[in-house]
């Protein structure tokens, strides 16, 4: 069964959890800074995503620079996307190529994007 792979590296990783829909799990670990991440598993994908904040109505073309920069020289895996009119940080593995070490860097590179950038980006709240 494909979750179970997916399932096992959270188990692996010690993490906080929670499975909410049919191969979709939710992250709510505080420890390690991954509140709020979504990992889907979607044939052949395994994709994360978390919502990082609503764009704002102002200033906008100025955050999507920045966040173009940040994609470039600062997101290791993955990269910010707009989806909704909601900025998103995304990313897709191949779960039949995906292992231990590619789940964990997505995650590690996650929590920190979403620490390090947090002062860049809240300033366009």
């Amino acid at each position: 069964m494909q979750k179970n792979k997916i399932e096992q590296y959270l188990i692996d990783l010690m993490l906080t959890y929670r499975e909410v829909d049919k191969n979709m799990w939710l992250l709510d670990d505080q420890e390690h800074n991954l509140e709020g991440i979504a990992v889907m598993y979607d044939d052949p994908l395994v994709v994360f995503q978390v919502a990082v904040m609503d764009a704002p109505a102002k200033n906008r073309l100025e955050l999507f620079t920045k966040l173009l920069e940040l994609n470039a020289s600062d997101v290791l895996h993955g990269a910010y996307a707009l989806e909704d009119d909601k900025i998103v940080l995304i990313n897709t593995l191949d779960y039949d190529t995906m292992d231990f070490g590619e789940f964990r860097s997505t995650l590690d590179a996650f929590g920190l994007a979403l620490i390090q950038h947090y002062p860049i980006l809240s300033a366009y709240r």
